[in-house]
């Protein structure tokens, strides 16, 4: 048996494969976000301990004996998040968030130093963790002078469960700290921001052994023998890992929390000033890019919070029927915008109201917002010279047949649906476990899932859409002088 972990910002879920990658179970544990001051998103790394413990338990009481056959887990985690620890393992701070935006002055400082983008192949984005050190140091100096490791967060949960400082490149890729095209730390741009290596976990692939499961946590869950953890994956590469994104070309659609198109890549093709962001993959030898909306499934919350309805309600009202933008545009833009704009401070808006602006009208303008945010990413996706005929949906979101209908259109290509399953971070994390502790080859691993059916664009709708597109576009730097 294998056990993935799956860190996200809203829980942790636990799942367990066979040997021929069956789901035998999977639980969760939930979390919450702390958002203490405007543009501020933090948790308390002991919350991620709690919530792993209590999906486990959900696991152990369903399966006790297939979790205790677990040979291999591995590790999958929300990117970005900045985890001080001290020399004892202290936490010295809540961690701060990938969607936290309090240090877009320090990423932008940062950015002006072309060393970063040069090493890195990425803006230095706010959300990243490079900045969110430099900000610390400026504004908190007493925790920053007392840290002796920076973790991300499923690497603080490695930490937990074997005593090991490691990290893996898919993860690293995000703090804007390596050399994306060596896969290694970068010393020259740690000391830009006053840190050394030895201040960082070491590195693996996410394919690689990386510590074994404490023995007193292997008594406590059922499992007999050793459980090797494998170097795992940021979400998005360990959700790639489960969709079979892993070959040149593949690509899918994430409506979580945020938003992704995801391009797998046979070779490492940065192109930083279109905000693509370009990352080590969970495999060796292969790298990825992708576009990031940071409201996706969040927009669609959020709209259901001030409505008082579900989600799926409101997408309910809409029927299955794909219809033409109605002039009502929103701009998902809730908490900043990543690509293509970089911009901490651009907040949302509806534009275009009328009286006959319904409830059901705003929910459309909420799902083609979405969609034409993609769509900015597949631009800037098709900027940095990867072209994308198909992509593959995941994500909660994905559950809306008229969504995935609308950002067929806004895309102009097919969106295929993968059979029943979850294929997500959770099940690619497994997948991880399983190579680390047996030495599997990862393509063969890492095989796609069956498609269970196809939402090809609305050919009829395609002017509409475009029209639509065309207006969201022109809307961004309209309200941009707004912004605080």
């Amino acid at each position: 048996m294998y056990l993935g972990l799956d860190l996200g910002t809203s829980g942790v879920k636990a799942m367990l494969i066979d040997g021929d990658q069956k789901i035998v179970g999977s639980a969760n544990g939930s979390l919450d976000v702390s958002r203490p001051h405007s543009g501020w998103s933090e948790q308390e790394p002991a919350d991620w301990v709690r919530a792993t413990e209590e999906a486990v338990a959900g696991l152990k009481a369903k399966h006790p004996t297939e979790l205790g056959a677990v040979k291999g887990i591995g590790l999958s985690g929300q990117m970005h998040g900045a985890t001080l620890i001290d020399a004892s393992d202290k936490v010295l701070r809540p961690s701060i968030l990938w969607n936290d935006t309090r240090s877009h002055v320090e990423a932008a400082a940062l950015d002006a130093d072309p060393r970063f983008r040069a090493l890195t192949g990425n803006i230095v984005f706010p959300g990243f963790t490079a900045p969110k050190l430099a900000w610390v140091k400026k504004h908190e100096p007493d925790v920053f002078a007392k840290i002796a490791k920076v973790l991300l967060p499923k690497d603080y949960l490695r930490l937990w469960l074997t005593g090991e400082y490691i990290s893996e490149m898919s993860d690293s890729a995000g703090t804007s700290w390596l050399d994306t095209g060596k896969r290694a730390w970068s010393s020259e741009l740690l000391a830009a921001t006053d840190l050394s290596e030895e201040q960082m976990p070491a590195l693996v692939e996410g394919t690689a052994q990386a510590g074994k499961l404490r023995s007193d946590l292997a008594a406590q869950w059922g499992i007999s023998g050793d459980a090797v953890v494998a170097g795992g994956a940021g979400d998005n590469a360990a959700s790639a890992c489960g969709m079979g994104t892993v070959s040149d070309g593949a690509a899918f659609v994430s409506l979580g929390t945020s938003g992704v198109l995801f391009a797998a890549n046979g070779s490492y093709l940065p192109k930083p000033e279109s905000a693509v962001h370009a990352f080590c993959h969970a495999l060796p030898n292969t790298w990825h890019q992708m576009g990031v909306i940071l409201s996706a499934t969040d927009a669609l919350n959020w709209h259901s919070g001030v409505t008082g309805k579900s989600a799926a309600d409101l997408t309910g009202e809409l029927g299955e029927t794909l219809k033409a933008p109605t002039g009502v545009t929103f701009l998902p833009y809730l908490s900043g915008e990543r690509t293509p704009h970089n911009d901490a401070v651009i907040r949302g808006a509806f534009i275009g109201l009328e009286h006959e602006s319904s409830r059901a009208v705003l929910t459309q303008a909420v799902l083609e917002g979405v969609a034409f945010a993609i769509r900015d990413n597949l631009e800037a996706l098709r900027s940095a010279g990867t072209g994308i005929s198909r992509v593959t949906a995941i994500g909660g979101g994905s559950r809306s047949h008229y969504w995935l209908a609308s950002i067929a259109t806004a895309l102009g290509v097919p969106v295929d649906l993968p059979a029943d399953g979850d294929f997500g971070a959770a099940f690619g994390a497994a997948r991880l476990g399983l190579i680390a502790a047996t030495g599997a080859d990862p393509i063969a691993v890492c095989a796609p899932p069956v498609t269970s059916g196809t939402i090809e664009p609305v050919v009829s709708l395609s002017d509409a859409y475009e029209d639509g597109y065309m207006r969201y576009r022109a809307l961004y730097p309209a309200i941009r002088s707004l912004a605080n």
